[in-house]
């Protein structure tokens, strides 16, 4: 018995030694977890709950808890102010992943097909929107955009197109034309990840059930929704789901492109504010970090909810699992 105690104690040591040093190679990763995702959640639950703004805050007098008043706050103007953001960000977000989606896949098609000419150099080009810094690119967007001397109203002018005043399109100060802009540059940002998504998709189905179908007289369309549509929903639904919640927060293409305006007279949302952007400017601008956080709170709860119900529903991640 003291021999076989004596003979496992080395292996009891190994796996505790094996086990501190993998701990050391992720020490690193969970600390910047921590620092970057945990603190910064539990300090906004925090905030939620308190009355900190511009007035009030933990270094001067009259910070304290509030409770649920500011859930309660967002629950009298949700009518009112919020009502209007939260269905512009669904629409946002619904046509922008759709978009992304559909025009993703129709290039997929095109360079899935072998024969094709120079489709390495089409695939390159096509693919540069997604490799450029996304913040350089949509300043430079709003430049393009601007409507006395941006490159789209010259031409334009120059041309004479359109039923609208030629060269004078206020593609960024109003309301429906700043839509419509934040739409198509999030479209040209997207579109690059889905149609990279979907061609490695269709490159992995097995070339000879599209011909067995097509000796059997299928046509294209038939061929396509009895059979390529099938194979592509376990690789790509799990992505529009995922792109779909992603353009829900999609901060960055809105804020640097129009910064959420224009902004109404007498209105506290712009009209492409969506939650993320609204938030932000109840923040930075209007100094309500309490209501801010609270927000931030229910955009997650909301997102989360609303994503983890596309899974449960499309059943999207199943074929992964099994």
């Amino acid at each position: 018995m003291a021999t076989s105690a004596r003979a496992t104690t080395p292996r009891g040591r190994s796996r505790l030694g094996d086990s501190l040093y993998a701990y050391g190679f992720i020490g690193p990763a969970i600390l910047a977890m921590v620092v970057a995702s945990f603190i910064p959640i539990v300090f906004t639950i925090f905030v939620a709950f308190t009355n900190w703004d511009g007035y009030h805050n933990a270094l001067v007098q009259g910070f304290h808890f509030v409770g649920f008043a500011n859930f309660q706050e967002i629950a009298n103007s949700f009518q009112a102010s919020v009502l209007g953001v939260v269905i512009w960000t669904l629409v946002f977000a619904t046509l922008s992943t759709l978009i992304n989606f559909g025009l993703g896949l129709f290039l997929a098609f095109l360079l899935n097909n072998p024969n094709m000419p120079e489709r390495n150099l089409y695939r390159t080009i096509l693919i540069l929107p997604w490799a450029l810094p996304a913040a350089i690119t949509i300043l430079a967007w709003t430049g393009l955009l601007n409507t006395d001397y941006g490159p789209f109203n010259l031409m334009l002018s120059s041309i004479h197109l359109g039923p609208f005043n030629p060269g004078h399109v206020p593609w960024l100060t109003d309301p429906n034309w700043a839509r419509f802009s934040v739409i198509m540059v999030n479209a040209w940002f997207g579109f690059p990840f889905m149609m990279t998504a979907c061609l490695g998709a269709l490159q992995a189905i097995p070339t000879d059930l599209g011909e067995a179908a097509e000796v059997d007289g299928a046509g294209v369309m038939t061929r396509f929704r009895k059979i390529t549509l099938p194979l592509l929903r376990a690789a790509t639904l799990p992505l529009v789901i995922s792109t779909f919640a992603y353009n829900l927060n999609n901060f960055g293409a809105v804020y640097l492109l129009t910064a959420g305006g224009p902004t109404a007279s007498g209105s506290s949302s712009g009209a492409t504010d969506i939650l993320p952007t609204y938030t932000y400017n109840l923040a930075i601008v209007l100094n309500r970090y309490g209501l801010a956080c609270a927000y931030s709170i229910i955009i997650f709860i909301f997102i989360g909810s609303l994503s983890a119900a596309q899974m449960k529903y499309s059943r999207a991640f199943e074929d992964l699992e099994r």
